[in-house]
């Protein structure tokens, strides 16, 4: 699963990482990618909305702040309740004219899914910019991340909120090297995220590296996901292929 949970406020204003949890307890997945999680933030009481979620749900979880004001944090956390082990998180660049736009990173975690294998599991959140969006999309697709060689001979899921509609640069960019879950089994209707109560975008996406099949593909629009935050969650049933 990836979701955007939008500091835990729903559409309703009400802020709630406990109606979060009950998002994605409902939708029963093994690995989760949160976005625009906040801990220790005074605009949302101080509470570490990643370790509430994380222990509502019986997962352990790593997170990551790509923002930082003295004590407070903003970023994002993968959730699992399968063997995990942190690899790397970092930034992602921004533009150098433009040193005002909120920074970003991202995550990778190595999750032990049985068998002897490890998935490798990277989630981000891109800017508002197209040209930032593709100098990140860039920098994951680069040595330091995916085609880290720790990662680009194994089993790879990159999700987020791309901020990347299908027919943006930093989409195709990152279709061209990566498969995404809304585009197969055969026959799958693809079906936006973005905004909650009314979705017209698909901006948050999960793709697939090698070895990595989708076999069912759900983007979840109940009345409780519609009112949880602005995004909804995109889940996908993944099955690996055996490999070297």
């Amino acid at each position: 699963m990836t979701y955007n949970v939008h500091s835990c406020r729903g559409t309703d204003g009400h802020l709630s990482p406990e109606r979060i949890a009950r998002v994605i307890g409902a939708a029963r997945p093994d690995i989760v990618a949160l976005q625009e999680l906040d801990v220790g933030r005074a605009r949302s009481g101080s509470l570490d909305q990643a370790e509430i979620i994380a222990r509502s749900i019986n997962m352990d979880f790593h997170f990551h702040p790509a923002l930082r004001v003295e004590e407070e944090r903003y970023g994002n956390a993968i959730l699992t309740s399968l063997p995990l082990r942190l690899v790397k998180t970092g930034a992602l660049p921004g533009l150098s004219r433009r040193p005002l736009l909120e920074p970003r990173g991202a995550l990778w975690v190595a999750v032990d899914v049985g068998g002897g294998t490890e998935l490798q599991v990277v989630t981000t959140h891109l800017g508002l910019r197209g040209d930032e969006r593709l100098a990140q999309a860039e920098a994951l697709l680069g040595t330091a991340w995916l085609g880290h060689p720790d990662c680009r001979t194994k089993p790879i899921v990159l999700l987020g909120d791309f901020n990347a509609p299908p027919r943006s640069r930093t989409y195709r960019r990152l279709a061209a090297q990566l498969r995404d879950v809304q585009g197969v089994p055969p026959g799958q209707r693809s079906v936006p995220t973005f905004p909650a109560r009314w979705p017209l975008l698909r901006i948050d996406h999960i793709f697939l590296g090698q070895r990595v099949e989708a076999v069912r593909v759900e983007v979840r629009r109940g009345p409780l996901e519609r009112l949880a935050s602005d995004h909804l969650p995109l889940v996908a049933d993944l099955v690996i292929r055996a490999g070297p």
